[in-house]
């Protein structure tokens, strides 16, 4: 049942979900690209000390964000997305959880995050990326949808090294991708100097293979990767595992 005040962040044909995580709510619109299961795994993966600056690139409607303001005692969360609807569906869930002071979301195009936000700024930065490079994979008639799935605007070495940019040194990014691009990714990361640092697979289920990756990257780091244990999402079909209840914070 959605309460009279939350309906007044609403506009039509938008929907409000619960995170069922410290009483998060979120605005989404089917029509436009909604969070899953990556985004839940990527702030599960992430980590943030008390104190931290934040930034999650690609916010889309804000998910990363209000999950690490619940699970961190980062100071400061920021969310930077290219679609201005999604952003503002975004500033609006910001809004209806209370959580201006800590978490804020800006319109604009990674590409100029440096300009907006300044060189070595952040000690933390998130992203779960358009997966597809602009020249392959069927595209989505629907732009909105399009531009989440697709590198359309900046490739993914144009993410890493903005993503270098704006890093402090020893500066850690964390990003969820496909297994097709693990090799695109270490390889960029490298050539950016930010030097990976954890790896882990995630399969939807124990017999299948990987569909997903959750990679830690520190600026101007050591190299030394750690391989963890694989993520396991369902025990059987409709059916999570216990390490996604517990990684989601049940």
């Amino acid at each position: 049942m959605i309460n009279d005040a939350a309906k007044e962040f609403l506009l039509p044909g938008e929907r409000l979900d619960d995170l069922q995580r410290s009483g998060l709510m979120i605005l989404q619109d089917p029509k436009r690209f909604c969070f899953g299961m990556d985004a839940v795994l990527l702030s599960g993966f992430a980590k943030a000390k008390k104190g931290d600056l934040v930034m999650d690139f690609c916010t889309g409607t804000g998910i990363i964000p209000l999950l690490l303001s619940a699970k961190t005692e980062a100071a400061k969360i920021y969310g930077l997305e290219i679609q201005e609807e999604s952003a503002d569906m975004a500033n609006r869930s910001v809004l209806l959880n209370g959580l201006s002071d800590r978490v804020e979301i800006k319109a604009g195009d990674f590409r100029d995050a440096v300009t907006m936000f300044g060189a070595s700024s952040f000690d933390i930065v998130t992203c779960n990326p358009p997966y597809m490079k602009d020249e392959h994979g069927i595209k989505n008639p629907s732009d909105a949808k399009k531009i989440a799935r697709h590198e359309i605007y900046g490739s993914l070495e144009d993410l890493i090294l903005t993503v270098a940019k704006i890093l402090k040194q020893n500066g850690k990014f964390y990003m969820v991708h496909r297994p097709n691009r693990l090799v695109d990714v270490i390889s960029c990361m490298r050539a950016a100097g930010i030097e990976p640092k954890r790896l882990q697979m995630v399969h939807p289920f124990q017999d299948r293979e990987a569909n997903m990756f959750l990679v830690e990257g520190v600026r101007g780091g050591k190299a030394e990767l750690r391989m963890e244990k694989p993520i396991i999402v369902y025990k059987e079909v409709g059916v999570y595992t216990d390490e996604i209840y517990d990684i989601y914070g049940y």
